[in-house]
């Protein structure tokens, strides 16, 4: 299935997509649904942020190419950090370039939906908790990254985690290609299959660590390829079987 969340009028609402129409749903897909009579083309619709997580769960260096980009060893364990629920945008939302920074670079990113309140989930049992994938973008003020002591301050910045454009339970998280594009030019190809650490793997290790709420998203990690972004920009993020996450990069006021 594949769920979206958009803006059609003064209607804000959860939609079930079938080729190009949207279902409305009473109620959500992280509690109770019913599909009803109404839907849309789905070109008529505004797309939104597909959830509305309390957290975005990061992982680091999750790519072999992306920790050797950077200088870095293989990570042992994973390496985590949190983006607020203050990042979340949707699809063809702006990415505001905050006035504080002197670059912001992109990071296309597969990112876990949680279906279901999770603790201490066995790697088995993480299917059962995982409501769908999603893409994602864990935009990052790189001049604040290791100089602002842990990730909080150069990942945190309002509008830096664009998710969308649907979640879909259809794919192998374990096999999808990812790509990104800056102003349609590829900069970033790779596949889920050289994760160092799982999607399953993931949200039992950090199900272990904090409890995960329905709509909390767990952002992977990105290959290599990763570069700065521009103001009137566009950057997209490609993951196969998904979609593509579009969003251009705006001024943001002092």
């Amino acid at each position: 299935m594949k769920f979206v969340r958009f803006e059609y009028g003064s209607i804000t609402s959860y939609g079930l997509v079938q080729e190009e129409t949207v279902w409305v749903l009473a109620g959500s897909p992280f509690d109770s649904y019913q599909i009803t009579d109404t839907h849309y083309a789905l070109p008529e619709v505004t797309l939104l942020s597909p959830c509305l997580p309390t957290k975005g769960v990061c992982i680091g260096l999750n790519y072999r190419d992306h920790a050797q980009e950077m200088g870095v060893p293989i990570p042992s364990s994973p390496i985590v950090f949190i983006k607020p629920s203050g990042c979340t945008i949707g699809p063809l939302s702006p990415i505001l370039y905050p006035p504080l920074s002197k670059r912001i670079d992109y990071e296309a990113e597969l990112a876990i939906v949680i279906g279901k309140k999770s603790v201490a989930v066995s790697e088995k049992e993480a299917p059962q908790f995982i409501l769908g994938y999603t893409c994602a973008n864990d935009v990052t003020a790189r001049d604040f990254q290791g100089k602002s002591g842990p990730w909080a301050v150069a990942k945190g910045f309002d509008t830096f985690m664009p998710l969308g454009p649907v979640i879909t339970d259809e794919i192998d998280p374990a096999n999808v290609h990812i790509t990104s594009r800056l102003n349609g030019e590829v900069r970033q190809f790779s596949n889920t299959k050289n994760l160092i650490f799982t999607s399953h793997f993931l949200v039992s290790y950090l199900s272990h660590i904090m409890t995960l709420y329905p709509g909390d998203v767990i952002l992977t990690g990105t290959p290599a390829g990763i570069g700065p972004m521009h103001i009137g920009d566009t950057i997209e993020v490609e993951i196969e079987g998904i979609g593509i996450l579009t969003n251009k990069i705006a001024s943001r006021l002092q």
